[in-house]
């Protein structure tokens, strides 16, 4: 049976959609008899949110009514905790929906019908060329060094008159470096005050090297930086889809036009409150897993492996052509890791278990790092 031919009388999607690259959610582990399995394929935390947070969610009353489109607790609980005005705070649902309405503002097609160009890193968050391009934006992908960092000289280069945003990504997902504050103040001081510069910021709570770049004190003195955060990792949210962006009034105002409306639910706003106001205990559970991240980026070194420097929830294993086979290995002993093609392997910080099972698997399948 042969398919029916498209037709133009047939309802079309716009050309970009065909263009578009498909968003490959981290897969859940596939069981194996005997053996726990843990997820270690989607920069998770293995704890759930704290007792208040799932207290807040049970206590949440009003799901019949419409959330406050502006999230003011929260935009106020955040105002407290980051030293920022409240107006200065955009909410979204979660970081990749603040990224959406940020590109939505600042980036797409002018009226002379010419495109304008966003530059980020590559590889960098997969779904930085599928919002751009669904802004109607030119997607500019600049490669990494081959340490897994930014080539900010060559995102210099690449700098034109139709450049409207710059996406920067500290640490970077999926390789884990940071930008150092001495790198994005260089960068800065030769970017164009009309492009919008994004310091993402999804893993700033997991991140220990003195030198990287404090988001805060960068917006605080560039009038065309925005901040990105989540609720997601740290705070173990990511099922409740809380994110959001600072930057100044001139910026935020702007965003809120093309804002999502009601895009954060009563239900998240009240858990992201509550999760702030255990911060300490958030934070305790972050410095847990860091020492986490640590023991394994030793272990893998001690067994031979070159790995970025990481600074996420996470490590980087450059696989290249040898990316799919590792994964299968670690499909086989019920650890689900995600595999970018021909590229490398993104392994999340996990449950101790999971984290010696996975050091064992790099142990066995050292070769492939160097076959």
């Amino acid at each position: 049976m042969t398919e029916n031919p498209v037709t133009q009388d047939q309802v079309q999607p716009r050309p970009v959609v065909a263009r578009l690259p498909k968003y490959a959610a981290g897969k859940p582990p596939a069981p194996v008899e005997g053996i726990t399995a843990y997820k270690l394929s989607s920069n998770e935390i293995p704890f759930g949110p704290l007792d208040t947070v799932h207290q807040a969610v049970i206590e949440q009353s009003s799901l019949n009514r419409y959330p406050d489109p502006l999230s003011t607790k929260l935009r106020e609980a955040l105002s407290e905790y980051l030293d920022v005005p409240a107006e200065d705070i955009v909410t979204g649902a979660g970081s990749l929906g603040a990224l959406t309405q940020i590109l939505s503002t600042f980036a797409g097609q002018n009226e002379d019908g010419i495109q304008d160009e966003v530059i980020y890193a590559w590889r960098s968050f997969e779904a930085y060329p599928i919002l751009v391009q669904t802004a109607g934006a030119l997607p500019v992908e600049i490669p990494l060094l081959e340490d897994g960092r930014h080539d900010l000289e060559a995102m210099i280069a690449a700098v034109n008159e139709n450049t409207s945003v710059i996406l920067l990504c500290t640490p970077n997902n999926p390789t884990g470096p940071i930008l150092t504050q001495a790198e994005v103040d260089d960068f800065l001081a030769r970017v164009p005050k009309k492009v919008l510069v994004v310091l993402d910021e999804a893993y700033i709570e997991f991140v220990r090297d003195e030198k990287s770049v404090d988001g805060l004190h960068t917006y605080n003195e560039h009038e065309n930086v925005v901040l990105l955060r989540t609720f997601s990792k740290a705070h173990g949210l990511a099922n409740l889809r809380v994110g959001y962006s600072v930057a100044h009034p001139d910026i935020t105002n702007n965003i809120r036009v093309m804002a999502t409306p009601f895009a954060v639910s009563s239900v998240a706003e009240d858990a992201a409150v509550a999760s702030l106001s255990q911060i300490d205990r958030v934070l305790e559970r972050v410095d847990s897993l860091v020492q986490e991240r640590e023991r394994v980026v030793v272990a893998l070194k001690d067994q031979g492996w070159k790995i970025p420097s990481t600074q996420a929830n996470f490590v980087w294993l450059p696989l290249g052509e040898k990316t799919s086979e590792f994964v299968e290995r670690a499909n086989a002993v019920a650890l689900s890791v995600r595999g970018f093609a021909n590229e490398g392997v993104r392994v999340s910080i996990g449950e101790v278990e999971a984290n010696d099972r996975f050091i064992e698997l790099c142990k066995e399948s050292l070769y492939l790092a160097h076959s």
